[in-house]
């Protein structure tokens, strides 16, 4: 009986040593690193940004090359305003644009870069102004159910021979 309990005791802790080293594989191979603080400092405004949040990353073509500093609301417009530190060894043009882009379904959010093709580059503490906010999915998906429904029901009044109902 005691030999059986600290074998199960023992299979335990490999098995607790094993999660241990997956973790620290992930996180240290996630891509997730810090970009250094002496990077870019930019601001951009958006409508939206559901689900975007400090330490979000920024992305060129699907590459890390920053993160998410902070957001606010911007008293003025309403807009939220959001700033962010990209790699100091890009030169961005002046008419670089900014979108709010989800992962998957289940990801998270982050800000994906689209450089332009002016000549002037954006310097430190620039501004991005040609951007586009998030999109909600349950808003997409509440408006195709809605829009569903409702052709439904004028199929099924045609089908049963009467007019289709006004809309």
């Amino acid at each position: 009986m005691k030999r059986r309990s600290l074998i199960e005791v023992a299979a335990g802790a490999v098995v607790v040593v094993v999660a241990a080293v997956f973790l620290a594989y992930a996180v240290l191979h996630s891509g997730r690193g810090p970009i250094a603080a002496d990077g870019i400092r930019l601001s951009a405004r958006f409508d939206r940004i559901d689900g975007l949040a400090p330490g979000a990353d920024v992305r060129i073509a699907g590459v890390r090359v920053g993160s998410v500093t902070g957001s606010r609301i911007d008293p003025e417009t309403f807009g939220a305003e959001v700033t962010m530190v990209v790699d100091r060894s890009l030169r961005l043009p002046a008419d670089t644009s900014a979108e709010i882009t989800s992962e998957g379904l289940l990801g998270g959010k982050y800000v994906s870069l689209v450089p332009g093709g002016a000549e002037e580059v954006l310097a430190d503490g620039g501004r991005i102004t040609l951007t586009q906010g998030s999109i909600s999915l349950e808003a997409l998906l509440g408006r195709f159910i809605f829009s569903a429904t409702q052709l439904n029901g004028q199929q099924q009044g045609q089908a049963e021979g009467g007019a289709p109902p006004a809309q």
